[in-house]
């Protein structure tokens, strides 16, 4: 995974240690462990994570987007998301696939 910079491209002034906290614990140290659990895996984990908490801004984008980079397909992602609907809600789901169509337009 590259380097992520959003906290201190976005909250650098204004909040400088929650954007070290995003971009060198939460990006750089979490998402490093992949011994542990797999891109494709924490990807996964943290969309339904978003989707489930109603969050449906610029961050889902991101994480469906990093998604795809870490290999989930648009037909895997169509899973995901039809399978945490029955969980998580119906209007979230489709809130989801919204985003996701996009991201997999090509």
């Amino acid at each position: 995974m590259k380097k992520v910079t959003a906290g201190r491209d976005s909250l650098g002034e204004f909040a400088p240690k929650f954007a070290e906290l995003n971009d060198d614990v939460l990006f750089g140290q979490v998402w490093a462990r992949e011994k542990q659990l797999s891109l494709k895996q924490r990807s996964i984990i943290t969309v339904v994570a978003l989707i489930s908490s109603g969050i449906f801004d610029s961050s889902l984008d991101f994480h469906i987007q990093n998604a795809k980079n870490n290999g989930i397909t648009k037909q895997e992602m169509a899973e995901i998301i039809t399978h945490i609907a029955f969980y998580v809600g119906w209007p979230k789901a489709w809130s989801a696939f919204n985003k996701a169509k996009e991201i997999y337009k090509d």
